[in-house]
């Protein structure tokens, strides 16, 4: 009991020095605002300095739909599970083809009773955005209820899945799969980064996980490949979102740009808003470094 009571007692110590506040670059968010103007939709901005304890925040707080990043609470509800010794990595299970869901991905391809084990499911999840092992995934956490209660335990207010959750249909009807806030969303991949999610270990492999993505044409794209990322990127008709987390040769900084309403719906790098997403990551690169 003393040491549960000590364990739960050192995370909110470590939530709480993770929750000081940062001071506002001024003259980065200038220029922020000035590389966002007209913008044909509604755009929400967070970037953290974690080294300076530096931040910009442009509707950083306004809820925003996941859509694919909704695949990152998914990943903590999974090591919650593994933590708890009621999942394994390397345990087997069986694809089924009535499994099969449409949209990103490669197991909708799969061959009906396909054995796969829990690492795939999760890698293919977070590197190639796999709806089907996604949904899987979400099922395999004990549903969006307790994911939801684990972004509660972290402070995370408005970060939920509202897919197939209970209570959740009109949050569903409104956001979609999921639902957060730029900041929200960058706390949660910098507190990954830190240890400070599920366990060290659990941490450690979900950043390992979070720096293989398939999906590297926005904001990866204008950071050098020898240069250590996270991240997750999330996309409908009027959506695009990407979250990283940059391990940059003069401190961590993790940015995160969420859209929605878009006018621009086209599929292709030269869609306005991931178009927005490479200038604000290399206009980040150059500040910083």
């Amino acid at each position: 009991m003393h040491k549960i009571f000590l364990s739960f007692a050192l995370l909110f110590l470590s939530l709480l020095s993770f929750g000081q506040k940062a001071a506002t670059d001024k003259k980065l968010e200038s220029q922020i605002k000035q590389l966002i103007q007209g913008f044909q939709g509604d755009v929400g901005i967070y970037v953290h300095h974690l080294k300076k304890n530096k931040e910009v925040n442009i509707q950083g707080d306004s809820i925003f739909p996941t859509a694919s990043i909704v695949k990152i609470p998914i990943l903590v509800g999974i090591f919650d599970k593994i933590e708890k010794g009621e999942l394994q990595l390397d345990q087997q299970l069986l694809y089924r083809a009535s499994q099969r869901y449409g949209g990103s991905g490669l197991m909708q391809f799969f061959k009906d009773s396909t054995q796969v084990d829990l690492k795939t499911l999760v890698a293919l999840m977070l590197s190639y955005s796999d709806n089907v092992t996604s949904i899987w995934n979400q099922k395999l956490a004990g549903g969006g209820v307790a994911i939801n209660k684990l972004m509660s335990e972290l402070q995370l207010t408005q970060t939920r899945v509202n897919s197939q959750t209970e209570g959740r249909k009109p949050d569903w009807e409104r956001y979609g799969w999921g639902q957060t806030t730029p900041k929200e969303m960058a706390d949660l991949v910098t507190l990954i980064r830190q240890g400070k999610v599920v366990s060290q270990k659990s941490s450690d492999q979900m950043y390992r996980f979070m720096g293989n993505m398939f999906y590297d044409e926005r904001g990866l794209s204008q950071i050098p490949s020898t240069v250590k990322t996270a991240s997750k990127t999330g996309s409908l008709d009027d959506v695009r979102n990407e979250v990283i987390l940059v391990n940059a040769p003069k401190g961590d900084y993790v940015f995160s740009i969420f859209t929605k309403n878009n006018v621009d719906k086209s599929w292709g790098k030269t869609n306005e808003a991931e178009a927005l997403t490479r200038k604000l990551s290399k206009l980040l690169w150059d500040y910083y470094q």
